[in-house]
């Protein structure tokens, strides 16, 4: 393995535990207890964020990012609970703004081209990609849910849905707890 590689290993695991940590830290600070699915949701936060940078970034900078993807993707949850979108994985609060974080950051960290080094030209081109990316991605999807939603109904009806979609969807039940109940 090359220097480049050894440096993408160290950074990966160094902002995935930096994201699990700071997280964790997050939730407390918050009022909220630290959870083991809060503990998973800031290590692949972390992931997330530092997968554009990690070969072109310092140590000391994953660390950096880890922190701030994990903060700011956990307050894009808080804020994602108050409105009524479906997102019971946090998805685009985890995925799509620790991304967002990581492209943003490498821009500023990235050795020899990054902020930090003098250069903002990458700088710029990490906002340019993020605008078109968010773009396109926006309105592709929006085309698509609204010619799927043309075809099949986007969501079951409340009925259904209060049965259990285990049941409603596929006819059976992933956990019979009414036999833990007997």
């Amino acid at each position: 393995a090359n220097p480049q590689a050894v440096c993408a290993f160290l950074n990966t695991n160094t902002a995935a535990a930096m994201a699990m940590v700071s997280w964790m830290i997050f939730d407390c600070a918050q009022g909220r207890k630290p959870s083991a699915t809060g503990a998973c949701a800031g290590a692949v936060v972390g992931l997330v964020a530092i997968t554009p940078a990690c070969g072109y970034v310092t140590v000391q900078s994953s660390i950096f990012i880890g922190f701030l993807a994990a903060v700011v993707s956990n307050l894009v949850c808080t804020l994602k609970a108050l409105c009524p979108i479906d997102d019971t994985l946090d998805v685009f609060p985890c995925h799509g703004v620790g991304g967002m974080v990581g492209l943003l950051c490498t821009g500023f960290f990235a050795n020899n081209v990054g902020v930090v080094s003098g250069q903002g030209q990458t700088f710029g081109y990490s906002w340019l990609a993020l605008v078109i990316v968010v773009s396109y991605s926006f309105v592709v999807s929006a085309v698509l849910f609204l010619l799927v939603g043309l075809v099949v109904p986007m969501r079951v009806n409340p009925w259904k849905e209060e049965q259990g979609l285990d049941l409603s969807q596929h006819g059976e039940c992933a956990f019979a707890f009414d036999e833990l109940l007997e």
